[in-house]
């Protein structure tokens, strides 16, 4: 028998078996009208998360790299200038992405697991004329998240187009792209949604439609008027990826079912819990205290750890499996997930393995320090609850927790 895996990475993440299950389905006839009317409901349900009635929401089979293409390739022309404000890798894949097809990127650096200062923004988009803006919602290699609400006020002074990549921050957080004035977001589902990897999700607004209209960069894949066209009639332009879709579709009724401000509380919880956990340990966050992801929490490494071999007996011997650093980041974080179909019991598991693993390398921690730290968190929070309001830390709760064997 398979030995069963706790999924804590950036994504894939952990899918239920209700929406695995809904994978088993019988195949439908793409051309036909049962596929327009499951595209129908996934497009409906997709419509309040992303914050928007009156931008087109379109289905691509691909992963969330291939709806930041689409998105690139379809609302530019070769020579264009744009400028990106990365905060990590998948923010500089957007650059890369941009000048594969011509475009003259500027990049707006900024320090590795800090945000993107709006002021910064601003005097950036003074500075020149700039026919687009890339922006990253939620950044999973530094587990940062961006204030896309500040930033929008930014945008708006200034006469840019704008793609939002937010593969694994749509869902985790309010967001409001009709009032935030948003031209293009892409997302997939593989990430908070909690579905399997293979559909991309991309959001355009009017303004992005003009935008695409006037383009002239080569695509046929991923040409989002095609693919405009065809949803028109309940369709795809190519075959799309007919079992993944019927898995979303049942991962986005969940989240209906949970509703959108318990899965934001369930994230931001997990990730605080985790954030105490890993900081007890002697693991503090990498990312700045006014910008922590609550989708992925990256924590320092510990001094003494080695974190290839730490993550590898965390997969083998407990069936926990954390993420490491990328790019110049690789061999100094830790990176933890909180998407997916995980619980509480899930999360101190999780802790409790990493606890012991760092134990058993011989690197001096306190004994259930960490599991002390996440359960203190989730104590607080139900006490909070019964309470009717917030509980300052270092109460009762905390107490209880200290308490505990």
């Amino acid at each position: 028998m398979e030995k069963k895996q706790l999924l804590f990475i950036p994504g894939p993440v952990a899918v239920s078996d209700k929406v695995l299950g809904a994978m088993s389905r019988p195949l439908i006839d793409h051309r036909g009208p049962e596929f327009a009317a499951l595209a129908s409901s996934i497009t409906g349900r997709l419509k309040p998360i992303f914050g928007t009635e009156r931008a087109d929401i379109i289905l691509l089979g691909s992963s969330g790299t291939g709806g930041l293409e689409a998105a690139i390739a379809s609302a530019f022309s070769p020579g264009d200038r744009v400028l990106a404000a990365p905060v990590g890798v998948f923010g500089q894949r957007m650059v890369a992405i941009g000048r594969r097809f011509g475009l003259e990127v500027e990049v707006l650096e900024s320090q590795l697991g800090a945000r993107v200062p709006p002021q910064a923004l601003d005097r950036a988009l003074r500075a020149r004329t700039f026919a687009g803006l890339f922006l990253t919602h939620n950044e999973t290699s530094t587990g940062v998240q961006n204030d896309m609400a500040a930033l929008a006020a930014i945008v708006r002074e200034h006469d840019v187009l704008s793609v939002v990549d937010s593969v694994s921050g749509m869902g985790a957080t309010r967001f409001e792209m009709d009032a935030w004035n948003y031209d293009i977001v892409v997302s997939a589902s593989q990430k908070v949604l909690a579905a399997p990897p293979g559909v991309a999700m991309v959001a355009v607004s009017a303004r992005g439609w003009k935008a695409i209209e006037r383009a002239a960069a080569p695509r046929f894949y991923f040409d989002l008027i095609e693919a405009r066209d065809f949803a028109k009639l309940g369709q795809t332009p190519w075959t799309p990826p007919v079992s993944v879709l019927f898995a979303l579709e049942a991962a986005l009724a969940h989240y209906q079912d949970e509703g959108a401000s318990a899965v934001w509380e369930r994230h931001e919880l997990y990730a605080r819990s985790i954030r105490a956990a890993f900081d007890a340990l002697g693991m503090p966050p990498f990312s700045a205290a006014d910008a922590h992801s609550v989708t992925v929490v990256a924590s320092k490494i510990r001094a003494g750890a080695e974190p290839a071999a730490l993550l590898r007996k965390l997969r083998e011997e407990r069936g926990v499996v954390l993420s490491g650093g990328q790019g110049e980041l690789k061999g100094k974080i830790v990176r933890v997930g909180t998407m997916g179909d995980i619980s509480q019991t899930d999360v101190l598991g999780a802790i409790g393995a990493v606890e012991m693993a760092l134990l058993e390398f011989g690197i001096p921690v306190r004994t259930g320090s960490g599991v002390q730290a996440a359960l203190r968190v989730f104590l607080e929070r139900d006490e909070a609850r019964r309470d009717g309001g917030p509980r300052a830390a270092g109460g009762r709760a905390a107490e209880t927790a200290e308490a505990s064997p």
